[in-house]
C-alpha cells in the first residue's frame, strides 16, 4: 500500500500554475518543513526533512486560495517516483507526494494570518466565507457569553 500522512509548516507560498486545454486544471506545488522525531541519543537540536507536495484540481484551488508561507498543515496522499534527463544530460529522480486530502493543523490564534479552520480534499467543498466575511462572534466557532451571568447553561 502506497499512503503517507504528513504534519508540517510551508515553507513558501504555493507554485500553481494551469492545464492547458477545454477545461484548465490547477496544479499546486508546494514543500513542507516536517520535523523529525529526535531519539534520546540524539545530540540533533532541530532537524526536518523538505517534502515536495502537489495537489490537482480542487485542491490545488484551494491550496493557492488559502495556503500561505508558515502556516501548519496535515497532508495525505501517496507517494509518487519519477525521472528526467536535465538540459545537462544528465537523469535526475524526483520524489513528491500527491495530495489527496490537505487540512489546517492548528487554529488561527495559532497563526493568526491562517485563512480559517478547516479541510479540503479532492471532493471537498470550498467555504462559502472567508473570515473577514464572517460575524465576529463566529470566527473561533464559540459564542461569546458576557461577564456576570449567575445563570445556569440553557441546556440541560
Amino acid at each position: 500500500m502506497n499512503s503517507v500522512v504528513l504534519m508540517g509548516r510551508l515553507t513558501r507560498d504555493p507554485e500553481v500554475r494551469y492545464s492547458q486545454g477545454e477545461q484548465p486544471m490547477a496544479i499546486a506545488r508546494y514543500t513542507l518543513a516536517v520535523d523529525r522525531r529526535r531519539s534520546r541519543n540524539s545530540n540533533d537540536e532541530n532537524s526536518a526533512d523538505f517534502i515536495s507536495c502537489v495537489a490537482f484540481g480542487r485542491a490545488g484551488e484551494f491550496a493557492e486560495k488559502y495556503f500561505h508561507k508558515g502556516i501548519k498543515i496535515c497532508v495525505s496522499g501517496r507517494i509518487q517516483t519519477g525521472s528526467y534527463t536535465n538540459k545537462d544530460g544528465q537523469k535526475v529522480y524526483t520524489t513528491e507526494v500527491v495530495v489527496e486530502n490537505q487540512e489546517f493543523a492548528e487554529s488561527r490564534n495559532a497563526d493568526s494570518s491562517a485563512s480559517f479552520s478547516g479541510s479540503f480534499g479532492q471532493g471537498a467543498e470550498a467555504p462559502a466565507a472567508r473570515p473577514a466575511e464572517r460575524p465576529a462572534a463566529a470566527m473561533d466557532g464559540f459564542m461569546n457569553i458576557p461577564e456576570g451571568i449567575d445563570e445556569e447553561l440553557p441546556f440541560t
